[in-house]
């Protein structure tokens, strides 16, 4: 009776909870969504704003506030937009604009006419131009997209210059701006409460939201044609913003020339069309995929090797393996005795093949990282693979990488101090292996950002890390990641210990002569694993460093898996060999085989920047370049070392665990 009493009290309580948590999401949907997902539709003649981006280049990679040059402000001041972790470590710096439309209204305005420019101002203007600055606009979430033509071929670029130069190489502003906004006419199908996207983000539509949806217009395309007219700036001034003006033929007007006491006089023009692209297809004009046949090739590539490696450790398993294996059990204890004297190999090493090896917590610490960065990745890349990452949602992908990073500390811990435990036999001193976990990475790349983030406040660039920022990873780390990895490594303490199969001996077996060093043939092995990845890194590079959109996740998730074996079959393939040289010490050199990838993909990056960024000007973007490629590769480096360590330690484990010792 009373059981029955407590476990109906306990499921009133559980339905309770169930019922303020039911209540609360409902609440939260009403008011919160998740940034580039919710459909927003517009009534003729609404009100559509503008907003800026920071001014980038690909020949600086230092991004700056859009109001660092002498641009006309919104009559209230510019206001900043609520921005996520991603978007702040990338350098954005979304802000309110002088810019607005009325939807489906075509008009022309004037917006302000500068002062007259000063020495500063035409020296920052001339530099920006020269370093080839855009400007970036968004609308609804879209970035503009301008059209240029190039030996007959169209070409699409994000943004437009800062300004250019005339036949006389004087500089020249651009200071008239032609938009024209692609809309469909949205007919209510009765789905009002599907997940939708624009500026405010994703979530349910609120139901107040659902009446204006039943008809309307979207925004599928947002582009603009720049051009830079002169203009009498001292007629135009007497204007208020937002006045209207006569439309302008850009090729007939002359140029507005930057120069000292100069005024600048600001205009635009908007004209609606309507299409008939959808609402969900209004991506696809940034994310039209170029080059599948070489996405394709790649793969096919990586195939080809993996197919050579899976054949080769076929051979070492089912022919050379298996054949020694049988032989040795088929024979008695004095047959196998006596053989034991005309042995040579792997199993010669067999008292020395689990010896502990040097730097043996520096590795479980580097084992413990890569399991953390594999994890982040694999789980990152499949679900933008899935759509769950939307281009919409800037910032989205770095931020979902940061989070998944720090909340797989509990694995890195784990593996690390189990790994401890197995080498060292006992578990002592395993807090300081999961301390060293938290720190080692994470250590690294916020010293690297350290002085990168010195070099950018001394440029004033947008892409500085702000202190309150820094304050924040900081806490995240030191809150979540740090914890996590600490309670991994101390579940690490309670998991089984992995047995060696065979004993060791007490006095180490001496390693034969050989001709050539064996960390030759490690570097050498990271070829195969570069194989499989530099056609996708040309294309994730470009991306970075170019300003392309990148979003072919499906091939790069393909890419990735195949990265995995290949790493884990060059790894086992090398191990062997060492084996079979009589090379007990294999521990680092397994790490090192597949990790060795890192080399070729640091000097590939040097490579990109000598060949593909030839435009890239000055030492501070160069050291820029090379600090967060420098991250990058550490990070590639502890993924794909961990991947081909453990697979030859249970290779190993496996290969040994077959033989009889007494």
């Amino acid at each position: 009776m009373g059981s029955s009493m407590a476990s109906r009290s306990i499921q009133m309580s559980i339905a309770r909870s169930l019922s303020i948590v039911i209540l609360l999401f409902a609440s939260v949907c009403d008011g919160f969504y998740l940034p580039g997902s919710y459909l927003h539709t517009y009534t003729k003649g609404e009100e559509l704003t503008v907003k800026v981006n920071s001014l980038t280049s690909i020949e600086t990679e230092l991004p700056f506030s859009y109001y660092s040059l002498p641009y006309c402000q919104p009559p209230n001041g510019p206001k900043k937009s609520a921005e996520n972790l991603g978007e702040l470590l990338m350098g954005d710096q979304i802000e309110s604009s002088p810019y607005i439309f009325h939807m489906n209204t075509n008009e022309s305005f004037y917006l302000c006419t500068t002062k007259p420019l000063n020495e500063q101002e035409v020296k920052v203007l001339k530099q920006r131009i020269d370093d080839l600055y855009q400007v970036n606009l968004i609308l609804d979430n879209l970035p503009v997209m301008r059209y240029t033509k190039q030996n007959g071929i169209t070409i699409k670029w994000t943004g437009f210059p800062v300004g250019g130069y005339d036949q006389e190489k004087n500089h020249y502003i651009i200071n008239h701006l032609k938009f024209k906004v692609l809309v469909h006419e949205y007919e209510d199908s009765g789905f009002n409460s599907l997940i939708g996207a624009g500026d405010e983000g994703m979530g349910a539509v609120p139901a107040q939201e659902s009446a204006k949806q039943k008809s309307g217009f979207e925004v599928v395309g947002f582009e603009v044609v720049p051009c830079t007219v002169k203009r009498d700036s001292a007629a135009l001034s007497k204007n208020k913003m937002y006045d209207t003006i006569p439309t302008v033929q850009c090729e007939q007007e002359m140029q507005q020339v930057i120069k000292e006491h100069e005024q600048i006089s600001f205009t635009y023009e908007v004209v609606f069309e309507k299409s008939d692209i959808r609402w969900p297809s209004r991506w696809d004009a940034y994310l039209k995929m170029e080059g599948a046949r070489v996405h394709w090739f790649s793969i096919l590539n990586s195939l080809m090797v993996i197919a050579f490696l899976a054949g080769i450790v076929f051979v070492i398993f089912l022919r050379t393996v298996r054949r020694d294996l049988t032989k040795y059990e088929e024979l008695d204890k004095e047959a196998q005795a006596q053989m034991a004297e005309e042995l040579s190999g792997w199993k010669l090493v067999v008292g020395d093949v689990f010896r502990s090896p040097n730097h043996s917590k520096l590795l479980c610490v580097m084992v413990g990282d890569g399991v953390q960065i594999t994890g982040m990745a694999v789980v990152t890349i499949l679900f933008a693979a899935l759509g769950f990452m939307s281009p919409a949602s800037r910032g989205m992908l770095l931020t979902g990488m940061i989070l998944l990073y720090l909340f797989l500390g509990i694995a890195a811990g784990y593996v690390a101090v189990r790994m401890w435990r197995t080498i060292q036999g006992d578990s002592s001193g395993w807090r300081s292996v999961a301390w060293s976990v938290a720190g080692f990475f994470p250590g690294m790349v916020f010293l690297i950002l350290t002085i990168l983030n010195f070099i950018l406040w001394g440029s004033h660039s947008t892409g500085a890390i702000p202190i309150s920022l820094f304050f924040i990873l900081l806490s995240l780390w030191f809150c979540i990641s740090v914890p996590l990895t600490l309670l991994g490594g101390f579940f690490g303490t309670r998991a089984e210990a992995i047995q060696y199969p065979v004993r060791t001996n007490q006095i180490p077996r001496e390693i034969p002569a050989r001709k050539y060093p064996s960390w030759l043939l490690v570097l050498g092995a990271g070829t195969l694993p570069f194989g499989t990845l530099f056609i996708e890194l040309f294309f994730i590079m470009s991306s970075i460093w170019l300003g392309r959109f990148y979003y072919v996740f499906g091939f790069l998730f393909v890419v990735l898996v195949l990265l995995v074996i290949v790493c884990a079959e060059v790894s086992v393939v090398l191990t062997y060999m060492h084996l079979c040289v009589e090379d007990w010490q294999w521990w680092w050199k397994s790490f090192f085989a597949s990790g060795s990838v890192a080399l070729y993909v640091f000097l590939y990056a040097i490579n990109y920047l000598v060949f593909d960024l030839r435009s890239l000007s000055g030492p501070v973007s160069a050291v820029l370049y090379l600090g967060y490629s420098l991250i990058m590769v550490l990070a590639i480096m502890l993924a794909t070392g961990t991947i081909g360590f453990l697979t030859s330690f249970y290779f190993v484990h496996y290969l040994f665990s077959s033989v009889k010792i007494d």
